[in-house]
């Protein structure tokens, strides 16, 4: 039996289920899965004695050659005090520069990820934007606090124009506060804002484009053989708005609607000549034939707690209240949401009073069969990405999409194609993605518990809530390792795997990543199989008694500093420190890679331009690998040390020197590629062109 009219009830339970998660009633099914089964590591269909040798490389522990950390012992992260703007710190190989707190629009509302252009730092926030002037990274200034609420207010920015995530269902068109009750209403938002900054302080609002889930989160891509447009991939989780909202829009399974907005994605096309008239494009199936990927249940801390949940909900059922299943996991429905259920199911039968016994049955139905379409089911593969990165240098994205980890092909923008996927029930939910610089590896973070609960703690599996890093061979993904942070935290703290970027440090694969409240935690993964961490940051809980959200949304590196979006506190600035396993050489050489913008989805490619302390980077590298005899080291360090204080031919000569000698001992080398960055970075210094 089904409700008297299906599609108002199933428009007050999107609203209603719209609340419970932060990306909605998918990412509860991807937290919570448990399917008790064997673990599995690789593709779908992979040979076993493949996956059980993944299994065995990903829990090696061999250190990584050439790099070694002496990290603190114990390690301080442990047992930090509680507090908000006065809670125990831990900090090795790095320097906080400065912590500033939000501004009073949005204190107490959450900072969300980040965009950089020029000497700004955009935040976005739940309640809307804040742009930071990070010149004086030690003194951070407020420039605009732009009150817009919505869920999550993710943000991109390209010129002039700055581009806005919105998916919950209160977000305004107006950017109001007011809230917006019905089901149906002209006034809701979900989907992407665009705003002109060409006067960052006054940012006007000059259009937005709807989309049938809203935008969780949203891809800029700058596509190289186009310089008219600009390309948007939005990920939307939420459930599907309804056509009376949004003309088009379809909840419906493929086989009952082959144009459902489930399964897709939306590409959204921004003439740069005319941003108003940006507008969907495409709604690529990239998720075609994606079977439902293998997960893992509960951690071992986690069996006490859920044995006593599921007799908590026996004992609710018991009293009568409404019991889904979502992904293996039963849990209790809010009762403001069965009882806007019920009242919708009395009135559309032209009822009055109480909900009788059928009601109540049409609603349970009802409840489990919107679950099972809204939230993909068991049964099958995504249908949403939670984030895409794109590389457009060398025309791949990588898309992290709840039960898969895909590899696409963005040659042409409007149509990206799927080229290869994975799935690993170590993995709950694929939540991001980054490329190596060379574009040789791809890194995927899981999002195990959706972000707000304690997935850190001692006994939690290191492969849960982690990284996977994976080769990219032949155009296939081919599993490496797991990266996890590498000290426990607390049951206070919510810590999984989040959102982070590369540190162009030349000739390695150097990440700085959040962690919730893990902290900050930076990582070598030039060795796939062998990650090692470099560096931290980390603050004690926020409450001493009970777990609230709050840490590090995302971080990133941009122009020689170390930006991040502090949930609760606000903006950190940090820089890089030399240690024994990063030289002030390395340091200052990534310092000389300098972006105009940058986007946390949109990856560039870093090049590193012509300076002394490029060559001695290469030089500090060769030497701590011992890639080259010491004494054609300490001979070549000489000669730049003296050719730095040379100029034209002198110094061209000096350096000719240096790169012959080099190119002698090449052939002995074990590391001959940083034997050759060396010479063209040598020989461009000499403006002599690059040696062979």
């Amino acid at each position: 039996m089904t409700l008297g009219n299906p599609t108002r009830a199933r428009h007050t339970l999107r609203i209603a289920l719209g609340a419970l998660t932060p990306a909605a009633l998918i990412l509860v099914a991807g937290a919570c899965a448990t399917s008790g089964g064997p673990v599995e590591t690789g593709r779908i269909g992979a040979d076993p004695e493949e996956a059980q040798a993944a299994q065995v490389l990903a829990t090696r522990d061999a250190p990584s050659p050439g790099l070694v950390v002496n990290p603190p012992a114990p390690d301080p992260r442990i047992d930090l005090a509680p507090g908000v703007f006065d809670a125990g710190e831990a900090i090795w190989n790095l320097r906080l520069l400065s912590t500033t707190p939000p501004e009073d629009p949005f204190v107490g509302a959450t900072n969300s990820d980040l965009a950089f252009s020029g000497q700004y730092a955009i935040q976005g926030n739940y309640n809307g934007i804040q742009v930071w002037d990070i010149t004086d990274p030690t003194e951070p200034v407020s420039v605009v606090t732009y009150y817009c609420p919505a869920s999550q207010n993710d943000v991109s920015v390209y010129g002039d124009l700055l581009f806005v995530s919105g998916e919950g269902f209160g977000g305004r068109l107006d950017c109001g506060d007011e809230p917006i009750e019905e089901a149906i209403s002209a006034e809701r938002l979900r989907g992407i804002r665009i705003f002109d900054i060409s006067d960052i302080a006054s940012p006007e609002y000059i259009h937005n484009v709807q989309t049938c889930r809203g935008s969780h989160t949203h891809t800029l891509l700058e596509h190289p053989g186009d310089d008219e447009n600009v390309y948007i991939y939005v990920s939307g989780s939420a459930p599907v708005r309804p056509a009376e909202e949004l003309p088009g829009c379809s909840g419906a399974s493929p086989q009952e609607d082959p144009n459902t907005a489930l399964f897709r994605i939306e590409v959204i096309r921004v003439p740069l000549a005319d941003p108003k008239s940006a507008a969907i494009v495409s709604s690529p199936r990239i998720f075609d034939d994606l079977v439902a990927p293998p997960r893992h249940g509960d951690s071992p801390v986690d069996a006490a707690a859920a044995a006593e949940r599921e007799a908590e909900v026996e004992a609710a059922q018991a009293r009568g209240a409404f019991v889904v299943e979502v992904g293996g996991t039963r849990i209790v429905v809010p009762e403001q949401v069965t009882d806007a259920l019920l009242d919708s199911a009395v009135a559309e039968r032209g009822g009055e009073g109480e909900a009788t016994a059928a009601d109540s049955a049409s609603v349970r139905d009802a409840l489990q069969a919107m679950v099972a379409r809204y939230g993909g089911g068991d049964a099958t593969g995504p249908t949403q990405c939670h984030d895409i990165t794109v590389y457009p240098a060398i025309g791949l994205a990588g898309g992290a999409c709840q039960g898969y980890g895909l590899l696409l092909d963005i040659s042409d923008p409007v149509n990206p194609r799927r080229i290869a996927e994975v799935a690993d029930s170590n993995f709950a939910y694929w939540h991001s993605a980054t490329f190596s610089n060379d574009g040789s590896k791809l890194l995927f973070s899981d999002e195990w518990g959706g972000g707000g609960g304690p997935r850190c703690r001692d006994g939690d599996p290191k492969e849960w809530g982690a990284n996977a890093i994976f080769a990219i061979e032949d155009g296939d993904l081919v599993f490496q390792s797991y990266y996890k942070l590498p000290v426990a935290q607390t049951v206070l703290e919510n810590c999984v795997a989040h959102n982070g970027s590369l540190i162009p440090i030349p000739g390695r694969d150097i990440m700085v990543q959040g962690w919730y409240q893990g902290g900050i935690s930076i990582f070598d993964w030039t060795d796939p199989a062998n990650p090692v961490e470099i560096a931290y940051h980390d603050r004690g809980p926020l409450d001493p008694d009970r777990m609230r959200m709050g840490g590090s949304w995302s971080v990133y590196w941009y122009n020689g500093v170390i930006v991040n979006s502090e949930i609760v506190r606000g903006l950190d600035i940090f820089e890089m420190l030399p240690s024994e396993a990063l030289t002030q050489n390395e340091i200052d050489a990534a310092k000389s890679v300098q972006l105009n913008q940058m986007n946390s989805q949109g990856q560039p490619i870093f090049e590193w331009p012509a300076t002394f302390a490029l060559a001695r980077a290469y030089l500090d590298q060769l030497e701590r690998s011992q890639g080259v005899d010491g004494e054609v080291i300490g001979m070549a360090r000489e000669q730049v040390d003296a050719a730095e204080m040379e100029s034209g031919t002198s110094r061209s000569a000096m350096l000719s020197e240096v790169a012959q000698a080099l190119a002698d001992a090449a052939p002995n080398a074990s590391d001959p590629d940083k034997v050759r960055a060396l010479m063209d970075a040598l020989g461009r210094l000499g403006e002599g062109g690059v040696w062979q």
